[in-house]
């Protein structure tokens, strides 16, 4: 994360001034130091959490103290410093960790060694202290600008028995450039700053009770009324942090929490390159999970008001499965389900156990959109026959209901699981739109000599049954042949298998989204499509069926954003 976080100090004397910063650094040695500052490797290590490792900081001049090692540099004159304004002394080295896995160094010392930094901080620090405050003088509040840097400030009050109105003001502010992950990293910031806040006012309240029961300071303030009170200090305007927390290590402990935000700020969010529009999947996907989202909001809302009714399982509500996008490496390849018993690794795998020809009446049915009911008593086997096939769909063309102790009609899911008990329906059995898999324990131990000896699947046979049985014998679905003879290719590992079947899926999507665009928003005449189909190369009647049933896969913004251009006067005058 490109930011820099500091501890400011308003002083009764001085003024806001910056007491201790912490900034990554992606480059050995930081812009603005001189010869005299030494960021190699060979300074010693003191500690490593979490893949930092904590070293102090080996240099010949602090800021505090006034050298400079170039004209350019910050200088602060002693006379415009007290215990309150300092943090290290004039001699410490100040502090420095090497993060091994990004090599970014996060170093801390009392203020930016750069001048621009340097600058941007100080005008931050003094905003953080002066006008830019919320009400109550205590909480976060965000400002600034594209020059001076944008800045995440949280005031706070630390107890001392000998300041004015026993407490001191304070404040940890966060400076970058980039507003909108500012923005986006609001509560991740406010929740760990406010816990460092939390335990440095803790410390200091404990100091603060102790010295009070020891010297109550308001009954000899009282006794000393007409007396000038800056005076009565002997000239002794602040006390610094580390004697307010009674904690010899706090700079230390501050270093390694500013240098940890930092770190975990920065991989929280991250940023992803999308080359071109995004795919139809995750149109869906995100469409999907937005509606999710509302019904959960809309039960919490429920259970609010009547209590005790619980929330609907998030990957099942209303019998419609959240889909889980299928990655290239989850559902198709062999090694990700090499731990699992008795399940489908992938669609090759399926196609051995099946069977050839069994396995492209099935996958025909899937195609085409037809129900695929699988009925057995091992939920796992079913649950991992529905990821592997459905990875052949569209996201949107799948709905699932992945057990069930009744039949479900066709029209709420294409993928159906039963138990052994349910009843199909006659008329579905002898249907030409459905495709049953009774899956049941086979009689031998082993059923499938071409499979290894422990498979573990050889305990189970599987029958195929459809009333459509003329489908294994048509030659039309074009994608089905190029599926098929990819999974029969064994030189084709199945990395090179899942990629092929990605890019038949984008291929027949675009044909899908020509189709639809052509037919239901520019209505084209018959004579037309027919042309269009023979042009895409899908003029034979299955895959006619097919491009009809992946249309319902189109996300509702690819429709909407159609819908809407038409209805424009501009593309209306286009047309014409």
């Amino acid at each position: 994360m490109n930011a820099i976080v500091a501890l400011c100090h308003f002083c009764e004397l001085h003024g806001p001034r910056t007491l201790f910063c912490t900034e990554a650094l992606h480059s050995p040695i930081p812009q603005g130091a001189g010869c005299g500052d030494s960021l190699g490797l060979g300074e010693p290590v003191e500690e490593e959490e979490g893949g930092i490792q904590m070293s102090s900081r080996i240099r010949s001049h602090s800021p505090a103290d006034g050298a400079s090692a170039g004209s350019n540099s910050p200088r602060l004159r002693k006379s415009e410093m007290c215990e309150g304004c300092r943090s290290l002394a004039a001699e410490h080295p100040g502090y420095i960790s090497h993060d091994k896995e990004t090599s970014i160094k996060y170093v801390s010392h009392q203020h930016p060694n750069h001048p621009q930094l340097f600058s941007i901080v100080r005008q931050a620090c003094v905003r953080s202290l002066s006008c830019e405050v919320c009400p109550g003088r205590e909480g976060p509040i965000f400002f600034g600008d594209e020059q001076h840097g944008f800045v995440f400030s949280h005031t706070f009050f630390i107890k001392d028995s000998l300041s004015r109105g026993f407490q001191r003001w304070y404040s940890i502010i966060v400076v970058m450039m980039d507003r909108i992950y500012l923005i986006n990293s609001w509560p991740f910031l406010l929740a760990k700053i406010r816990g460092v806040i939390d335990e440095l006012q803790g410390k200091a309240l404990k100091v603060f009770e102790a010295e009070q029961y020891g010297c109550p300071q308001r009954p000899l303030r009282i006794n000393t009324a007409f007396t000038p009170y800056m005076h009565q200090r002997n000239g002794n305007a602040a006390r610094s942090l580390t004697s307010l927390t009674n904690d010899d290590n706090l700079w230390a402990c501050l270093h390694t929490s500013f240098a940890w935000l930092l770190k975990a700020c920065g991989c929280r969010l991250t940023e992803k390159l999308l080359e071109g529009a995004p795919t139809e999947d995750t149109l869906v996907q995100m469409e999907k999970q937005a509606d999710l989202e509302e019904e959960c909001a809309a039960w919490e809302s429920r259970e609010e008001e009547e209590a005790g009714r619980p929330c609907p399982i998030p990957d099942v509500l209303e019998g419609r499965e959240l889909l889980k996008c299928p990655t290239e490496s989850s559902v198709l390849s062999d090694c990700s389900w090499s731990h699992r018993t008795a399940e489908f690794r992938s669609l090759r795998h399926m196609r051995q156990v099946l069977g050839p020809s069994a396995f492209r009446m099935l996958a025909w049915h899937v195609l085409m959109g037809n129900q695929v009911i699988w009925k057995g008593q091992n939920q796992e086997l079913i649950q991992s026959a529905f990821d592997v096939l459905q990875a052949m769909l569209p996201v949107g063309c799948v709905r699932i209901i992945p057990y069930s102790e009744k039949y479900e009609d066709a029209y709420r899911c294409n993928f159906l699981g039963l138990s052994p008990k349910a009843e199909i329906p006659p008329h579905v059995q002898s249907s030409e739109f459905a495709v049953m898999i009774d899956v049941r324990t086979a009689p031998r131990s082993n059923l499938y000599p071409v499979l290894f000896d422990d498979e573990p699947l050889s305990k189970y046979e599987f029958s195929v049954a459809s009333g459509s049985p003329v489908a294994i014998d048509r030659v039309g679905l074009t994608i089905l042949n190029k599926i098929e003879a990819a999974l029969s290719n064994e030189n084709l590992s199945m990395d090179v298998v899942d990629q092929c079947l990605v890019c038949l899926k984008e291929e027949w999507m675009n044909k899908v989204k020509v189709l639809f665009k052509f037919t239901k928003v520019d209505s084209r005449p018959k004579e037309d499509t027919q042309k269009l189909l023979g042009i895409l190369g899908a003029s034979e009647e299955d895959n006619i069926k097919l491009l009809k049933f992946w249309m319902t896969g189109l996300s509702k913004t690819y429709k909407s954003h159609l819908m809407s251009s038409v209805r424009s006067p501009t593309s209306s005058e286009c047309r014409n």
